[in-house]
């Protein structure tokens, strides 16, 4: 039997279909340790093929299974980059988690039950890899009548919590999602507010030919448009109650574009366009934030939209008294946090015991999460 101690890795890909992020963690402490770190961009063919599965097509099958080959070698690649910068070799970690590319989520609809579909080959990861892979993370949780996300206000507690002060951590991917980590005790709660960048990225790239807007600059550029600033805020989704969830099946470039048709008037530039998304991902979060995390003064941010400068001052401006700070200031990287998620959350399930958190995804209960791919 191989030696493997506490160790696992977690790998996350998330909307903002940038890449992928990886981490190899030792939890034998007190705290996760982060032993390495490591993110490996999407060639471009690839993040195309995964935004063209957002949406129906022809032939979606065929697509979707050589996408998800090739993932799998972007995450090897992840796993022999962090076994090199750790002086390990793979039998030195119990098991990979990995999340793979969500394609399509829509749970509860339907038949009462919906699906989630996040596309890899965990098979092949551990093939390559010869590591255990755990994936399939949110099924599960759907399948007990629950959205199957946000799935890390768990750890976001474990890392982030104070047991004397009331506090909200933030992630802004490609969606934004808050956790609502009470300072008495409470019930953790926790759901996804909006777009985070996923729209930001889409615009810009189709007006500047870039893959993001740098610390928010070009937003910074632009003035908020406030009539489609209320047009993209009028959307339902903005007003549902939680546990709720949503992704590219929702807030996709179709979605833009509507509200730039309906908004009437003379259109507004494209950066106006550019600075009026990134103050609807503020207003979303802190719209909820306000409505349901109101005793916290301090809003912890992660996520690539945690190094948008624009976005963080207009958090700062839309929440007077809360601290916008990121989980840099608590010794957590911005870009690290929902990867370590999931090396814990595959520690957990080979562990037996629940990953989820019931008050936030609406299951029936507390499920053991994942799916187990031996080396």
């Amino acid at each position: 039997m191989r030696a493997q101690g506490d160790r696992y890795i977690g790998i996350m890909s998330g909307t903002s279909m940038d890449g992928a992020d990886a981490v190899l963690v030792d939890f034998s402490g007190e705290r996760p340790a982060v032993l390495a770190a490591a993110h490996e961009p999407f060639p471009d063919a690839l993040r195309a093929d995964f935004g063209q599965l957002q949406q129906p097509g022809d032939n979606e099958i065929h697509r979707e299974a050589l996408a998800a080959n090739a993932l799998a070698r972007v995450y090897a690649g992840c796993v022999t980059t962090l076994l090199g910068q750790a002086g390990l070799q793979a039998g030195d970690v119990a098991a990979i988690g990995a999340h793979g590319q969500t394609i399509r989520h829509r749970p509860g609809l339907y038949d009462e039950i919906g699906y989630t579909r996040q596309s890899q080959h965990p098979a092949l990861l551990a093939e390559l890899a010869g590591i255990d892979v755990v994936a399939d993370f949110r099924s599960r949780d759907v399948a007990a009548g629950g959205q199957g996300a946000p799935l890390v206000p768990a750890l976001h507690q474990a890392l982030f919590g104070d047991g004397a002060e009331a506090r909200v951590v933030c992630n802004i991917g490609g969606i934004s999602n808050i956790s609502v980590l009470p300072g008495d005790g409470g019930a953790v709660i926790g759901f996804d507010c909006g777009p985070g960048n996923a729209l930001l990225d889409y615009w810009i790239g189709e007006q500047l030919g870039m893959p993001y807007d740098d610390d928010g600059a070009w937003a910074a550029s632009g003035r908020v448009d406030e009539a489609l600033l209320a047009e993209c805020l009028a959307d339902p989704y903005f007003n549902a109650a939680p546990p709720k969830s949503t992704g590219r099946d929702l807030f996709h470039p179709a979605w833009l574009e509507a509200r730039l048709a309906t908004r009437g008037g003379p259109a507004p530039s494209p950066a106006d366009v550019q600075a009026t998304l990134a103050a609807l991902t503020a207003e979303a979060i802190a719209r909820d934030v306000r409505a349901h995390a109101a005793p916290s003064r301090r809003l912890i941010v992660c996520g690539g939209g945690a190094r948008n400068g624009y976005i963080m001052r207009r958090l700062a401006q839309a929440l007077p008294g809360v601290a916008v700070q990121t989980t840099e200031d608590f010794g957590v990287p911005v870009s690290q946090v929902e990867a370590i998620a999931f090396a814990w959350l595959a520690r957990q399930c080979l562990l037996r015991l629940p990953g989820n958190v019931a008050t936030v995804t609406g299951a029936a209960g507390p499920r053991v999460l994942g799916a187990i791919y031996p080396r």
